[in-house]
């Protein structure tokens, strides 16, 4: 397996496809899942003559299974690593979901001061702040996330089950098409990856404020994301984020579910390619 080490030792896995000489696209996966995730895009994006890098978190997927280091400062670094080993330059960032928020602290905290960055994607992702606070109050009370450790902690198996078959995908809308190899792919995924990492990540993409980080982003970024996510409500993610990034353009999709770079990649695949080509 192809694998870097970060500064604190950790063994990321990563992807890497097509001509060393192709501008990057470096893919940021969400919780608890895989660079698998990014299937769709990246053989999309190889077959339009981009090289395209994907990585597992630490703790997810196939990267090493460490006890600490379950928060965005940890995971920007690891994406660093990951983009310092390749000598990746001129590169667009695409997260999703929690990844949106690794792109957001990365793009501040390393990419733009290494000058490595050209833009930056996120779709469907936490930031600006997904916990409801004094500060947010249109946020989500920590009952719904203490609800998600339970549920790690009880029996992560079915709740991971629970979260594809429903609300991640849409699927528990009335007329929805229902994809049994996505709910089976995304629970793989889900399994792969450690108990502890799932666990503590659900502060890190719960509970971090990276209001600071999306001020900080002066590339162009484009924030995209669905009015019927179930996981990531709008009215607290994108159309905060929007309003705090200086080059921000917001694109919202109608009905479209948390997870719709799977169930609507014919409409967001070329949407992406515009936008990186633009």
């Amino acid at each position: 397996m192809a694998t870097i080490t970060s500064k604190d030792g950790t063994e990321i896995f990563h992807k890497d496809w097509g001509s060393k000489d192709a501008q990057p696209i470096m893919f940021h996966h969400g919780w608890p899942l895989s660079s698998d995730d990014w299937d769709a895009q990246m053989l999309f994006f190889l077959q339009h003559g981009y090289r395209v890098v994907a990585h597992d978190r630490r703790g997810h997927g196939r990267s090493a299974q460490v006890s600490e280091g379950h928060d965005m400062d940890h995971y920007a670094a690891d994406a660093f690593a990951v983009v310092e080993a390749l000598d990746l330059k001129n590169v667009v960032h695409i997260g999703h979901s929690t990844g949106g928020g690794e792109v957001a602290r990365y793009v501040a905290k390393h990419g733009e001061p290494a000058g490595r960055v050209a833009k930056a994607v996120l779709v469907s992702a936490v930031p600006p702040l997904m916990l409801k606070t004094e500060k947010n109050p249109e946020g989500l009370p920590i009952e719904v996330f203490d609800g998600f450790r339970k549920g790690v902690a009880d029996n992560r198996a079915q709740l991971f089950l629970d979260v594809a078959t429903g609300p991640f995908y849409g699927f528990n809308r009335e007329g929805a098409k229902v994809y049994p190899g996505v709910i089976q792919n995304w629970w793989r995924q889900g399994m792969i990856g450690s108990a502890k990492a799932h666990y503590d990540g659900i502060k890190a993409f719960s509970e971090t404020d990276q209001t600071e980080d999306l001020k900080a982003i002066s590339v162009p970024t484009l924030v995209m994301h669905g009015d019927d996510d179930q996981i990531v409500p709008i009215a607290d993610s994108a159309l905060k984020s929007v309003k705090l990034l200086k080059n921000g353009t917001l694109k919202v999709y109608k009905g479209y579910p948390h997870g719709m770079l799977t169930t609507h990649a014919d409409v967001i695949n070329p949407d992406l390619l515009a936008f990186v080509k633009g």
